[in-house]
């Protein structure tokens, strides 16, 4: 009883994040076309077999940087995985510009201004896992396929939930386009 007490506390306390605005500009199903602006990001990357880059992040959001200043989470979290590299980025609120946020005092933490640039995304549901953003990834392929829409770069996963959400939970598979 006292372990289903602390889930439902967990799900009903969970709190709403600020997420990285875009415009919409084509919506069929679970595809989408969206036109994001340019916002402030933190990123580390590190070696293929290395796991620590949430761990880093999230220390410094929580005040490990030079103003010792905790840090709003926000959604969406960007993954993307190679042959040699993890890489992860958090979104920083749109209240800072690269003037105001503090600086990381872990060095692998890389701060900058994302392009404004066009996406293509598949959403879906659940905790993801390989198979299903394998499964995802081939289906956005097929669609820009269809609808002759040049790639640019490489897929990327994106999550908007906390690990402790267990319902309706929004995972996209990403990729740049060329859209005009």
């Amino acid at each position: 009883m006292k372990y289903i007490l602390v889930i439902l506390f967990m799900l009903l306390s969970s709190s709403e994040y600020e997420t990285q605005k875009y415009d919409l500009i084509y919506s069929e199903d679970d595809f989408e076309i969206r036109f994001y602006h340019s916002s402030l990001k933190a990123k580390v990357v590190s070696q293929r077999n290395s796991n620590g880059n949430f761990y880093k992040l999230f220390q410094f959001i929580s005040g490990n940087n030079s103003k010792g200043e905790k840090i709003e989470m926000t959604t969406p979290v960007y993954m993307k995985n190679d042959d040699n590299y993890n890489t992860m980025e958090f979104v920083m609120p749109s209240s800072f510009n690269l003037e105001t946020i503090s600086k990381p005092n872990d060095e692998n933490i890389v701060i900058y201004e994302s392009e404004a640039k066009h996406y293509a995304c598949i959403k879906y549901g659940g905790y993801s896992n390989t198979g299903k953003f394998d499964m995802h990834s081939k289906k956005l392929i097929e669609k820009l396929s269809d609808l002759n829409i040049v790639t640019v770069g490489d897929l990327f996963y994106v999550s908007y939930n906390s690990p402790y959400k267990v319902f309706n939970r929004r995972n996209e598979v990403m990729i740049e386009i060329e859209y005009n």
